[in-house]
């Protein structure tokens, strides 16, 4: 399995990373894990635009599922011809969400052109390609899925955004790389159940016995390196930070 990092930047792009993507590779078929605003640009980077085989979508914030509108176009209208239609995984209303990002309802046309559309559920198990993906819903405003990857024999979490509780220590367990939102700094005056701080995302890994934390969704105005020192007072494996183009290999 080979995961890179497209964008990782929380709450809106910031100067080096635009936000949460994540693209997951195995036997040649490959999984795009949130599409969040700015992602698509830098896709291209490592792939061609219309190399995707499918989408996972954790939840309906704009950091997270944007960039699923200009890809629309991306695929529909792409000189090479039709792609055919992609899969998207999300959490429901995805379809309807995403006609309404483009301010009409005329719009459904084009998404039935480009996508086909399949709920994720809490305790869900789904079959993506090579892929199997596990979803479990978090501590987010919106319906929100961390999701546990496995293929290949390895397995991956991703926290997506959430505050603290059970689920997301569930979805890691074993892991052998948890990416963990970051969002928060400790000490500051943080609204609860939305993100975690770096110590909650470092006890998060360490309660699930995950092998290596990456610090993701790391937002502009914080500091990524306090959150690294704020995640190593709770975990005590490897710790590190995302950033735009780094790759993992399994």
């Amino acid at each position: 399995m080979n995961i890179t990092v497209i964008g990782c930047s929380g709450t809106f792009p910031g100067p080096d990373s635009p936000c949460s993507s994540y693209l997951f590779e195995q036997d040649g078929f490959r999984l795009l894990v949130d599409a969040g605003n700015g992602s698509t640009g830098l896709l291209q980077r490592e792939v061609s635009l219309l190399d995707i085989d499918a989408v996972a979508i954790s939840h309906l914030h704009g950091d997270h599922y944007l960039d699923l509108v200009t890809y629309t176009y991306a695929r529909r209208y792409h000189p090479a011809g039709d792609p055919g239609l992609l899969p998207v995984h999300g959490p429901s209303g995805t379809a309807d969400h995403l006609a309404g990002a483009f301010g009409s309802a005329r719009i459904g046309n084009l998404l039935d052109e480009v996508y086909t559309f399949e709920t994720l559920k809490d305790g869900g198990d789904s079959e993506i390609g090579p892929f199997r993906v596990e979803t479990l819903r978090v501590n987010h405003p919106v319906e929100t899925y961390a999701m546990r990857i496995t293929a290949g024999g390895h397995t991956v979490a991703y926290s997506a955004d959430t505050g603290v509780c059970d689920a997301v220590v569930q979805i890691a367990r074993d892991s052998e790389i948890f990416f963990c939102e970051s969002s928060y700094h400790d000490g500051d005056d943080n609204p609860p159940d939305i993100h975690l701080t770096g110590s909650e995302a470092g006890r998060a890994a360490e309660s699930a016995g995950a092998r290596r934390l990456v610090l993701t969704h790391l937002v502009p105005w914080g500091d990524p390196m306090r959150s690294v020192g704020e995640a190593s007072s709770t975990y005590s494996g490897p710790i590190e930070t995302a950033f735009t183009g780094a790759k993992f290999e399994l």
